[in-house]
């Protein structure tokens, strides 16, 4: 469930519903009389609306797409209230868009809940860390409303250590926990989770910020066999207990995805790898000689060590690299579908060895490293790639970058089966991103990230309309676009006109008038997540999508043009809308100007734990 979802039936279907199904039937014999051997009893029927609530119970249980379910709850109040007993899963969008209460009270059977908090650009510091997104009124409901809950995925929200324990305290069941770039707790918090929640299978921590409060929290893991079958913790900075850890590998025979943090050398993983052959993801922390193998001594078989483990199919990790080590890994290539490279600062060079036996890789990350060479070995060999994401070594605006429009075109003429791409570049063309489009139709992901401000085409100097242009025009699936370099209104009319399946919009450094955001408003029905950073576009623009903000989960834009005017005119024409407008303490000077807005729908209205630094209009 997302929280554009989350709306009561129309008024004539309840209406409907209830005088329809409320009259009782009976069921009597004709032509009979008195008590006799050929009297019939008299039969009465169960209520009608029972009848289809246990026929939409039995039937409503094999949907599990959201959409559909979303769907099939505003048919009428039955389905609505069938859908809502018969649903497990719960998933929010936005922290803010309901209230616990709201959630729990509609939805009494959930074993899952996903949530999600603040909006992306938190992950570029562009929010305040005190903005909000706080954890604590969820799991204080949840844990009244579902003894029974199993699994908790959380993005962007602010956890902590207390939290953390009345979870552990309330689910007696619970048996996955995944904390995707969240903050506010620390090893104390996972200490309670390992040794409270007993059934546990699954504790990953992705991109997450945690503190180091100096408690060895892998100890605290119950002493029997575990039923671990993921464990994944490389965002935790502070050392582990390697010996702690290698135990509860070793009494975890369902272990199928670990990722190691830094601390943990090659020769900690290599005696891991030897407890564990099972592995099926592995992330290896860090890629460095190891310190326990004295000096003169002959270090472990790496080679060996990877061979053993045949069932290995994704591979990550790789910080701290010394490139000497590469070749340990050479052996599982072959049945690999997934590659992170993304920490390790290798040359095209060393990369070539690793992925010319890589051909079933279906999802591939690096840093622009490996140069547009690197790029065209993988163009060479991955046939199956679905996902590539080049990120940059150095993201200053004014480097020259090592990867160009050179790899971008070689990626779109070997990999045609590519689906999603993440790239990062200095300088690029509008030739090499038209032959992306043609040659990856089936492109859902586009994310091309053009560092340097107003970037032209390098080699015409032209905008970078026709490129961005063609995408949208050739890619029929295309859900998420971001833009950059530079783009004239023209780009934002072919979007607007071509982009009707775009659900996600990001822009950059973009656009010439208003107008620009107002072809996108009108033109692209689908449109749920517009982010939009240092552009032209102000309260004329803003005002331009008033018919589509309530389809929307939320509009981002920050460094604009925008008035609190403006921002004031949204708020009194959508009132079920919460527009909130960001000013940090060092923006005190910019008059009449907004910083940062950010609106998002809810049906609450506005929140009551904003910050001072944030104005809800």
């Amino acid at each position: 469930m997302s929280e554009d979802d989350d709306r009561s039936p129309p008024s004539d279907s309840v209406t409907t519903t209830d005088s329809c199904f409320s009259k009782t039937q009976t069921c009597t014999s004709g032509s009979t009389s008195g008590s006799g051997p050929s009297s019939v009893p008299e039969f009465q029927a169960p209520y009608p609306d029972q009848v289809l609530e246990n026929v939409l119970e039995n039937v409503l249980c094999f949907l599990t797409s959201r959409r559909d379910r979303n769907a099939a709850s505003l048919v009428c109040r039955s389905w609505y209230r069938v859908e809502a007993l018969t649903r497990s899963e719960l998933f929010i969008g936005n922290c803010y868009a309901l209230s616990p209460r709201r959630a729990t009270s509609r939805f009494t059977r959930i074993r899952s809940v996903t949530l999600k908090g603040k909006p992306r650009f938190a992950d570029f510091n562009l929010m305040p860390p005190t903005w909000g997104a706080y954890f604590a009124p969820w799991v204080s409901a949840m844990a009244k409303a579902y003894p029974w809950l199993e699994k908790l995925h959380l993005k962007r929200m602010t956890v902590t250590d207390d939290d953390l324990a009345l979870l552990a305290e309330s689910f007696s069941g619970f048996k996955e926990l995944v904390l995707v770039c969240c903050d506010g707790f620390g090893t104390s918090g996972l200490a309670y989770v390992a040794s409270k929640c007993r059934q546990l299978r699954v504790l990953d921590l992705i991109e997450s910020e945690v503190s180091d409060d100096e408690v060895d929290w892998i100890s605290c893991f119950p002493e029997s066999e575990m039923c671990l079958e993921s464990l994944i913790f490389d965002c935790v900075d502070c050392p582990i207990n390697f010996d702690a850890l290698e135990r509860l590998v070793a009494r975890s025979p369902s272990l199928r995805k670990l990722r190691l943090n830094r601390s943990v050398s090659i020769g900690q993983l290599h005696r891991l790898m030897v407890r564990a052959p099972q592995l099926t993801h592995l992330g290896t922390g860090s890629f460095r000689p190891s310190e326990d193998v004295a000096h003169g001594e002959q270090e472990p078989d790496y080679v060996s060590a990877f061979a053993a483990c045949e069932s290995l199919v994704c591979l990550s990790g790789f910080r701290e690299i010394v490139p000497d080590y590469l070749p340990a890994i050479y052996p599982v290539c072959a049945n690999l579908t997934s590659l992170n490279l993304s920490y390790a600062n290798i040359t095209a060079e060393q990369l070539r060895p690793i992925i010319r036996n890589c051909h079933k890789l279906q999802i591939l990350w690096v840093l622009d490293s490996i140069c547009d060479e690197g790029l065209q070995a993988v163009a060479a060999t991955c046939k199956e790639l679905h996902e590539l994401r080049v990120f940059p070594i150095d993201a200053c605006e004014d480097s020259e970058g090592p990867v160009s429009e050179v790899g971008l075109q070689a990626i779109s003429e070997g990999c045609r089966k590519l689906q999603s791409i993440l790239y990062f570049c200095q300088r690029m063309t509008n030739a090499a991103v038209i032959a992306m489009s043609k040659n990856c139709p089936d492109l859902v992901v586009f994310r091309l990230c053009i560092m340097g401000r107003h970037r032209p085409d390098h080699v015409t100097g032209e905008p970078m309309d026709e490129g961005f242009g063609a995408i949208v025009m050739n890619c029929k699936n295309l859900t998420r676009l971001a833009v950059s370099g530079l783009l004239t209104d023209r780009a934002f009319s072919y979007i607007g006109r071509y982009g009707k399946t775009v659900r996600t919009l990001s822009v950059a450094f973009a656009g010439d008038s208003d107008m620009g955001l107002n072809y996108v408003l009108e033109g692209c029905p689908r449109l749920q997540k517009l982010e939009i950073r240092d552009s032209p576009f102000g309260d004329a623009a803003l005002l331009s999508g008033l018919h589509h903000y309530y389809n929307m989960r939320f509009l981002w834009m920050s460094s604009c043009k925008l008035t609190s005017g403006g921002c004031q005119q949204i708020a009194r024409a959508l009132p079920r809308l919460v527009v909130e407008v960001i000013n940090d303490e060092a923006d005190e000077d910019m008059g009449n100007f907004v910083d940062k807005l950010y609106m998002y729908r809810s049906l609450e209205g506005p929140r009551d734990d904003a910050p001072k630094v944030v104005s809800i209009l």
